[in-house]
């Protein structure tokens, strides 16, 4: 009896991770409909597991329930995405100070080697390659910032961005060339162990991408004067990760 329930609480949790990757990856879209069987069988596990998984998911925000529809990946207002940036803000600072104060000689080098590629190019274009260094960015602040709990925060809480994206261009809220030097200055800082410049320069960087996020409510409410809907991501929306 005791295995068993192992083994399915093992299932559960394999269910979980890799439906969670799948959110990050961007394979399950921002208001997606989950496809319950097809996963189990892809998984080669039965729709029990699945639907822990998916129930623990819905607990941290990143998929809903829909009434006799099934679970679906959760899409963020524009107005939701200004509150978690606001918290991002505010935590990913604290783990950029924390990283500048632990950091080793090896993992500078692995963070300086992140956005190595796009350094000195005069236009980025790649939207593609460089979202994908953007979250390993953020991720491997987290990373190094040497707590468990605050790590695991802002993982979900960087997924959980990813729930506003526009198609085109992989989910960033900001051009690349507008972010580019200053991800190079919160690298610089915490290289360097600079606390202070680390967790200075992290906040202006996400508090420009919620200003942006800001003005984009204000161009709407001046457009739509007459309207009280609530803006969702389509394909005139803005876009996600700073």
């Amino acid at each position: 009896m005791k295995s068993s329930v192992i083994q399915s609480e093992n299932l559960d949790q394999k269910a979980y991770q890799i439906l969670k990757n799948m959110i990050e990856n961007r394979e399950l879209k921002p208001g997606q409909k989950i496809p319950q069987e097809k996963l189990a069988a892809d998984l080669g596990i039965s729709r029990t597991p699945l639907i822990s998984a998916l129930k623990f998911l819905e607990h941290e925000k990143l998929v809903i329930t829909k009434p006799r529809r099934g679970f679906f990946v959760r899409l963020f207002t524009v107005e939701e995405m200004v509150s978690i940036f606001e918290i991002r803000e505010r935590l990913e600072g604290l783990s950029a100070r924390r990283a500048a104060q632990s950091v080793k000689k090896k993992q500078s080098t692995q963070l300086k080697k992140i956005f190595q590629q796009f350094i000195g190019s005069k236009e980025i274009s790649d939207y593609h390659a460089y979202s994908k260094a953007d979250r390993q960015f953020h991720n491997y602040i987290a990373e190094l910032s040497s707590g468990e709990f605050l790590n695991s925060i802002l993982q979900t809480i960087n997924i959980v961005s990813l729930a506003y994206q526009y198609p085109t261009r992989e989910g960033l809220i900001r051009s690349p060339n507008d972010t580019i030097e200053e991800h190079i200055h919160i690298i610089e800082a915490i290289c360097n162990n600079d606390a202070d410049a680390a967790e200075e320069n992290m906040r202006i960087h996400l508090k420009r991408t919620t200003a942006k996020l800001i003005n984009d409510i204000l161009s709407d409410k001046s457009q739509n004067t007459g309207g009280k809907q609530t803006r969702r991501t389509d394909s005139s929306s803005t876009l996600l990760f700073p």
